[in-house]
């Protein structure tokens, strides 16, 4: 969803991107329940409605009260409880009770969107062309964070859902994945040598993924797919989660404590294994890619198949080719399939299948600074960058990703033992 400086005087595009963007997060909601959009089912999850609150919240901070001096906020007392992480706007009101305010009601919330999204398309209609050009940047800043908050909200509406007695489907899907085979896979080799990394200057994209820099890869494969259910049931079945010569001592002590023989909503009924999917439970498919495993999971699966995970840098050059665009066939949130989707057909050959879509990938990389990194001035300082400390890299989006919010320099970053969104396996040698 990129806003071009040259672009700016064409006021409606910019509205329209805007309507969409916030329309698509209000669509995103219609299948669930008030009662499901109140609920904290852990820290790391937030109910739904804090994520309707929130983005607007950013537009209402980021946006309206730095370009419009006149304007009024909706309730001063929202912004400690819709503030996310932003120190500089005050202390904001704790994550992991985030789920004990009944109040605002989600009505509420929805009348602050509304207000919020009155005023913005007040300040583009009425604006003068400098205040445009001066409000655009952190305007598109805004638009690529709903996009974020837009997948939030999808893997925590999951994570509520799955902890009722009967967990009900988000969405009934309208066809059923069939059960395939796993396609066979190749290892496509890159020479490695000097390769450049990170965003260019043109287009947008966030301060994580730049500056544009070169480094130095080792020669290296890339598995042709991503890794299987079929393939990650074989692990389970071989004592996988049973074997702490495949574990890092970290992962081994919370497969241990946390008693984990199976990837996050995996359940073994009968003779069979079963998944929860937005769609509702069902039988695994073998040939769709594994989902919903830590980065602890991730390596050890690599591990007890003789391979390793890719780093950060490895994944970008082998996804150079795809610079600026993604495959036609890519499962992003446009999609409606909601859970990664099998391989059709045999993996080609010569360039990796699934870079894009169906699940993040899992990589080596710990989450830093590039060279020269340079985090947005003010306010957007807290961003990205206090996030840079024992977190891991994560490529190439997910089924309930929107299209329009990836590109190939796209750094995602999770802690290694979290795994309720949509994370899964690609291997390197």
């Amino acid at each position: 969803m990129t806003v071009l400086l040259s672009e700016l005087e064409d006021r409606a595009q910019l509205i329209r991107s805007f309507e969409r963007v916030r329309t698509q997060t209000e669509d995103l909601v219609h299948p669930l329940e008030i009662e499901d959009m109140v609920v904290q089912t852990m820290p790391d999850v937030s109910p739904t409605k804090w994520h309707l609150a929130h983005t607007s919240w950013f537009f209402e901070k980021l946006v309206l009260e730095r370009s419009c001096p006149d304007y009024a906020p909706f309730d001063e007392n929202f912004n400690a409880l819709f503030n996310s992480y932003y120190q500089s706007f005050g202390a904001p009101f704790p994550r992991d009770r985030r789920g004990l305010l009944s109040r605002p009601t989600v009505s509420e919330v929805m009348a602050y969107r509304h207000y919020v999204d009155s005023a913005i398309k007040a300040l583009l209609d009425e604006g003068d062309v400098e205040t445009i050009r001066q409000l655009a940047p952190a305007l598109n800043i805004g638009l690529h964070h709903e996009q974020q908050h837009q997948e939030l909200l999808l893997m925590d509406a999951k994570h509520v859902l799955s902890q009722n007695a009967a967990p009900p489907a988000y969405r009934d899907q309208k066809t059923r994945p069939h059960v395939g085979s796993v396609a066979a896979h190749d290892w496509i080799p890159f020479e490695g040598g000097r390769v450049h990394a990170g965003c260019s200057p043109d287009g947008f994209a966030f301060d994580n993924e730049r500056p544009r820099h070169t480094l130095h890869l080792q020669p290296f494969e890339l598995a042709s797919r991503l890794v299987a259910s079929g393939e990650f049931l074989a692990f389970i079945e071989d004592r996988g989660y049973e074997r702490s010569e495949f574990w890092l001592a970290d992962g081994w002590d919370l497969v241990q404590s946390e008693g984990w023989r199976a990837p996050l909503y995996w359940e073994l009924a009968g003779k069979g294994w079963t998944v929860l999917t937005l769609g509702g439970r069902r039988a695994i498919d073998p040939a769709e890619p594994v989902c919903h495993v830590s980065y602890y999971e991730a390596d050890a699966y690599a591990r007890w198949a003789g391979c390793r995970l890719p780093s950060e840098f490895e994944w970008e050059h082998a996804a150079e080719g795809h610079t600026g665009q993604q495959p036609p066939s890519a499962t992003y949130l446009e999609s409606g399939a909601l859970h990664p989707l099998p391989l059709d057909g045999a993996a080609p050959t010569g360039t990796p299948a699934q870079l894009f879509g169906d699940v993040w990938e899992w990589t080596t990389s710990p989450y830093s600074p590039y060279p020269g990194y340079e985090p947005y001035g003010g306010h957007l300082g807290e961003y990205n960058g206090k996030f840079m400390i024992n977190q891991l890299v994560l490529r190439g989006g997910s089924c309930v990703t929107p299209r329009a919010h990836m590109r190939p320099t796209y750094r995602n970053f999770y802690y290694p033992h979290q795994r309720w969104m949509f994370a899964g396996v690609r291997l390197a040698r």
